[in-house]
């Protein structure tokens, strides 16, 4: 009983793992439809994320589920709002990636939980231990280095952070299964994601004239790819520990990371080099705190 126990343990932490791979290398998948305009593969990640959980919750059964929760109308409005939340990272993220700015969507999720913890303080009264708090401040003066360094915002860095800060705040009050949550969430901005596939073929700017033979293959499997991640880790973090979960999310980044420096050799200059450096002590004050408290 106690191997079986073990065994189950370490099949949910690398479910885990496996969606934190999947997501950070992401960037590649999204490059292979940098012809398209951002929003065309925005609205295409949407529809065909629609279509792949609908039939994931019917060939796993969840129907019953999907209707309780569609028919509770907070619950609606919630996801709703997280829809609109997950939709304006997803869509910066692609635009940050297919721009050449994978270094700076890699770093929007290293402060992605000190952005979360700050959340919480504003919005859920949270309190915050001392090296939390200067997480944030050492993560907020590497922002401010790159502003004066650059003479702007690193405004793929601060919206996709927060749109995903924002999303998990949203989703801390939603208490169902994470592929329902992501099929209904998709499915209210699906009717917006068709309008615009739509219009966009009818003026000649979406796949039609732009891919060939097999990218064609690209569009749906852009649903397969959100879907899949997102399923591996429902299933997986309900038996890992918080701890550990927190931990393996920087695989995410990193990963993102290697691939915005080493395999598209985007520049790493001395002010970003800088701010990288400031959310990385940053990251290791975080998470020193965490396990202090534990």
């Amino acid at each position: 009983m106690m191997n079986c126990t073990k065994e189950n343990e370490k099949k949910s932490v690398l479910q885990v793992f496996g969606s934190y791979v999947l997501w950070g290398i992401f960037p590649v998948f999204w490059k292979m439809l940098s012809e398209l305009n951002s929003v065309y593969v925005l609205s295409s990640r949407i529809v065909w994320s629609t279509v792949f959980c609908l039939l994931l919750i019917a060939v796993t059964k969840k129907t019953d589920e999907l209707k309780q929760v569609l028919s509770d109308s907070k619950m609606r409005k919630t996801l709703m709002c997280s829809g609109i939340a997950i939709a304006v990272n997803w869509g910066v993220y692609i635009y940050a990636v297919n721009s050449g700015h994978i270094l700076d969507a890699s770093l929007a999720y290293y402060l992605n939980p000190l952005m979360v913890i700050a959340l919480g303080f504003f919005l859920f009264k949270e309190k915050l231990a001392f090296r939390q708090w200067l997480a944030i401040e050492v993560a907020a003066l590497g922002i401010l280095i790159a502003i004066v360094a650059y003479g702007e915002v690193p405004v793929f860095d601060i919206v996709i952070g927060t749109s995903f800060a924002v999303y998990g705040a949203i989703k801390k009050n939603v208490k169902c299964n994470g592929l329902i949550s992501t099929f209904v969430e998709a499915v209210f901005l699906t009717p917006f994601a068709l309008a615009y596939i739509l219009w966009a073929e009818m003026g000649h700017v979406g796949a039609v004239g732009t891919l060939e033979g097999m990218q064609f293959l690209l569009i749906p499997l852009s649903g397969v790819v959100t879907s899949i991640p997102l399923l591996l880790f429902s299933i997986g973090v309900a038996k890992v520990s918080m701890s550990l979960t927190g931990i393996l999310m920087y695989i995410n980044p990193t990963l993102q990371f290697m691939i915005g420096a080493l395999l598209y050799h985007e520049t790493f200059d001395l002010p970003k080099g800088i701010m990288f450096v400031c959310v990385w002590i940053g990251v290791v004050l975080f998470v020193s705190a965490g396990r202090k408290k534990e």
